[in-house]
């Protein structure tokens, strides 16, 4: 059953050094919060795992977190690149960065596989692509039915996957609304999970279209109002568009990183 700590307390105990590590969601809900205490607690070679790896992905991998990354899209959404990003796969700073690249179909299913307890996926997809041929975790395979070649991708199985939502009851189910994308597969995917929540409740208010994850299938739940920002929380509060923006000119030189992630993630106070 889930187990409700503070935020310091759930990274200690769920991330370890060469982990693999999944932080999903998808434009919402993405757990900034918990990535900054992961750098603060300096986890190490890391292989971080992300559909859509946009700016915690960046400060991650600026503060020497990573050592390879599988994902199927990166990005500053709205803005352009990620530099830090950049600057690790160009010239290996803060250390060489490994890239694993797929579809975000492929990463979907993957994750799908995990979470079914299956060794792998099939799907029609890459055929055409330069990733067939350069990417060891794509195969072909051929139904026994149709005689159809298809592709096979590996289950995704992380050793932790980090998500926010919006509440949790004082059991540790989970629940969240709105843009969910893939954080259900994810954590039912993973070995270990860690939530970060906006409020613990006396009991869960059933919502339209809400996605439920039961204690049982969650490891600790954090309390972290504001976890998700600069992204947004449905309900709660809006995307903040100008730190998209600004992390551009912040993340373009390794300086002017490295000043921000002393003075806004090092120094704080542990949550």
């Amino acid at each position: 059953m889930a187990e409700i700590v503070t935020l310091a307390e759930a990274v200690e105990r769920a991330v370890h050094d060469g982990d693999t590590v999944a932080m999903e969601g998808f434009t919402h809900l993405i757990p900034f919060a918990a990535g900054h205490e992961v750098i603060r607690q300096r986890r190490r070679d890391l292989t971080l795992v992300r559909m859509t790896p946009d700016v915690i992905y960046d400060q991650l991998i600026g503060a020497g977190c990573a050592r390879k990354l599988i994902f199927s899209w990166g990005g500053n959404p709205g803005v352009g690149s990620l530099h830090r990003f950049r600057d690790a796969v160009e010239r290996g700073w803060p250390a060489p960065l490994e890239i694993e690249e797929h579809s975000h179909a492929g990463m979907a299913n993957r994750y799908v596989a995990g979470a079914s307890g299956l060794p792998f996926a099939v799907m029609r997809g890459y055929a055409g692509t330069d990733l067939v041929g350069n990417t060891a975790t794509l195969a072909t395979v051929t139904c026994p039915f149709t005689g159809e070649v298809l592709t096979a991708v590996p289950a995704l199985r992380p050793d932790v996957t980090v998500i926010h939502a919006q509440r949790a009851d004082r059991a540790g189910n989970v629940q969240m609304w709105g843009l969910t994308g893939v954080q259900k597969e994810a954590v039912l995917s993973a070995s270990r999970s860690l939530v970060t929540v906006e409020e613990v409740v006396d009991a869960l208010e059933p919502r339209p279209n809400d996605v439920v994850l039961p204690g049982w299938v969650v490891t600790a739940v954090a309390v972290v109002p504001g976890g998700a920002r600069p992204s947004y929380a449905a309900g709660y509060y809006d995307r903040d568009n100008d730190a998209y923006r600004e992390w551009d000119v912040i993340s373009r030189e390794r300086e002017t990183f490295s000043e921000w992630l002393r003075d806004n993630v090092l120094d704080l106070s542990r949550s």
